[in-house]
C-alpha cells in the first residue's frame, strides 16, 4: 500500500474460482478421447510390428494368466474373463500406456503454450511495478 495513493480507488473485478464451463467440457471429452485413441494406436502398432517381424519381448506376448482365485470366483471371471481372452494383452496395454503418456504430454504442452500467449497477465492493477535494478557481475 502506497503512502499517497489509496487502493480503494482501483476497482478490481472479482473472478470466480471455477474454470470456464467450456474448459470443463473439453477436459471431460479428452478423458474419453485420449485413452480411446491410445488404445487404438497401441493395438495397431503391435499388430503391424508383429506382421513386419519386429521383435517384441516374449513376456508381453500371449494371453494373460490370471491368479487361481479369479478362476474360482464367477464374479471376478465375469469382469476379467474378457481380458483373459485377449491375445497379446500386455503388449497392447504397454503400447497404449506409452501413447497415452505422449498424447497427454503433448496436449499439456500445447495448452500451456496457448495459455501463456492468451491468458491473463501475471501482474494485476494492485501489484507494484518491477524494480529497475541492474546487477553487475562481481569481479575481484
Amino acid at each position: 500500500m502506497s503512502k499517497y495513493r489509496s487502493s480503494a480507488l482501483v476497482k478490481v473485478k472479482e473472478r470466480t474460482r471455477q474454470p470456464h464451463y467450456l474448459w470443463r467440457g473439453i477436459g471431460c471429452v479428452m478423458m474419453i478421447v485420449i485413452p480411446a485413441m491410445s488404445i487404438a494406436a497401441g493395438v495397431m502398432t503391435i499388430d503391424i510390428a508383429l506382421e513386419q517381424g519386429y521383435t517384441i519381448p516374449y513376456q508381453l506376448l500371449g494371453r494373460p494368466e490370471l491368479p487361481a482365485i479369479f478362476y474360482r470366483s464367477s464374479g471376478l471371471m465375469t469382469i476379467f474373463g474378457p481380458i483373459a481372452r485377449i491375445n497379446n494383452f500386455y503388449a497392447y496395454a504397454a503400447a497404449s500406456f506409452i501413447y497415452m503418456t505422449l498424447m497427454g504430454g503433448v496436449l499439456s504442452f500445447v495448452y500451456a503454450l496457448i495459455y501463456r500467449l492468451v491468458g491473463p497477465s501475471t501482474y494485476g492493477p494492485l501489484d507494484a511495478p518491477r524494480p529497475n535494478v541492474k546487477v553487475k557481475t562481481y569481479k575481484r
